[in-house]
């Protein structure tokens, strides 16, 4: 099974920019179509779903949470087995761990990641 590689977080104040960067390891890259999501302690706690926050297909089209609109950036790059999420104006609210995770439709889906921890303060 494939686990994807998260990094790139880190602390920032309200307003700045982080790049995070998701690998796909391996010989054998499969076309995933990847997803960004993120996920706070405390809904953790409560059992509550990952909160979908970016997505790239295969084909390159993009889709994003309302939430993030006009401030993340979905890209990835082919030869680098690398999609980034370039996050600026970054909010207290964006606070949370967050995952990469990858589905192709011949390789099925990929585990779940350590994650990368974003922290913004106010």
């Amino acid at each position: 099974q494939v686990t994807l590689v998260e990094s790139g977080g880190g602390s920032v104040q309200t307003g700045g920019s982080l790049r995070l960067s998701c690998a796909v390891p391996g010989v054998n890259y499969c076309d995933y179509d990847i997803t960004w999501y993120r996920q706070t302690p405390e809904k953790e706690r409560e059992f509550v779903e990952r909160e979908f926050v970016a997505g790239i297909e295969h084909d390159g089209r993009t889709s994003y949470a309302d939430s993030v609109k006009g401030r993340f950036s979905i890209s990835q790059d082919k030869s680098k087995k690398m999609v980034y999420l370039q996050m600026n104006g970054l909010k207290p609210e964006d606070t949370a761990m967050y995952y990469c995770k990858g589905f192709a439709l011949l390789c099925g889906a990929t585990d779940w990641g350590q994650g990368t921890q974003v922290t913004v303060s106010s």
